[in-house]
């Protein structure tokens, strides 16, 4: 049950982080709120180091070479989406993108010799329902936009790659527990820098302190969402808690509603107490 209740701790730091970060971004830009988050995160994680050098002890070659693999897997995920939302329907790119926790299920199942028995895997399907209806405008879509929207290819790119790294994150948390693997893949951000410089994309810091408040603010959220998502796989099966946890764009829809005032129709409605509906049955069934 600790699982679960980590899970849902990362869905709504991930969804209420991505609020402060929208607002950030709304500003300066989505680069520069996301490289920004990073260099925040790592700060505030330092603080935590002296705790955690003992796990540092379990430390192993197999480690190692999952954490060098996984830095890069774990950082650039964020550059196709912002290139699949540059060159596309945003909203379609997010679901795409956003849909990972469903291929961390499966790839969980087959390369961690996790189980799912079948009340688990319909409550998944739920929850995947519920953040299509709550994500995406049905009635302006059409099936063909799959195939020609230019910014799916990015991201699927990035469902694929974010789904690699929080299902195979949990081989060196099983080794040097929930901290350090998070806080290492955050140093990778050196790499979304060389992007924006080949780009000509220049990072900028805001100005007032309202938006400096939110920065920060958005760090110290997401800093709590990825360690409480290392926590709950650490606890539990990746294949459960995945899906709960990456249901989050559904919570930013709704908070969007209060601090953006964007509107809600009927369809994302449903589509959020479907969601939610999901993500208590597969806590019950844990």
């Amino acid at each position: 049950m600790s699982a679960i209740l980590f899970a849902i701790i990362a869905f709504v730091g991930w969804g209420t982080g991505d609020i402060f970060g929208g607002l950030v971004a709304r500003k300066v830009g989505g680069y520069s709120s996301a490289v920004l988050n990073y260099i925040f995160c790592i700060i505030l994680a330092s603080f935590y180091i002296p705790f955690a050098l003992p796990e540092l002890r379990n430390l192993n070659l197999e480690s190692v070479l999952w954490l060098i693999v996984l830095l890069p897997i774990g950082i650039i995920p964020l550059i196709t989406l912002y290139e699949g939302m540059n060159r596309g329907n945003a909203s379609l790119v997010g679901i795409v993108s956003g849909s990972f926790g469903a291929l961390v299920a499966i790839l969980s199942v087959i390369f961690l010799k996790e189980s799912l028995n079948i009340p688990q895997i319909v409550s998944i399907i739920i929850v995947f329902i519920g953040l299509v209806l709550s994500s995406l405008n049905l009635k302006n879509f059409k099936l063909q936009q799959l195939l020609t929207d230019k910014g799916i290819p990015f991201a699927l790119f990035s469902l694929v790659t974010w789904a690699i790294y929080f299902t195979f994150v949990k081989i060196p948390i099983r080794q040097i527990g929930w901290f350090w693997p998070a806080y290492i893949t955050w140093w990778g951000f050196p790499l979304v820098l060389f992007y924006l410089k080949k780009r000509s994309i220049k990072i900028t810091i805001p100005r007032d302190k309202k938006h400096r408040i939110y920065m920060v603010m958005s760090s110290v959220i997401s800093t709590i969402a990825l360690f409480s998502f290392n926590l709950a796989a650490a606890k539990g099966q990746s294949s459960i808690v995945a899906p709960i946890a990456s249901s989050y764009p559904v919570l930013f829809a709704l908070l969007a509603y209060f601090v953006f005032k964007d509107r809600l129709s009927k369809q994302q409605i449903v589509g959020m107490v479907i969601t939610l509906a999901g993500i208590i049955s597969l806590s019950v069934l844990a």
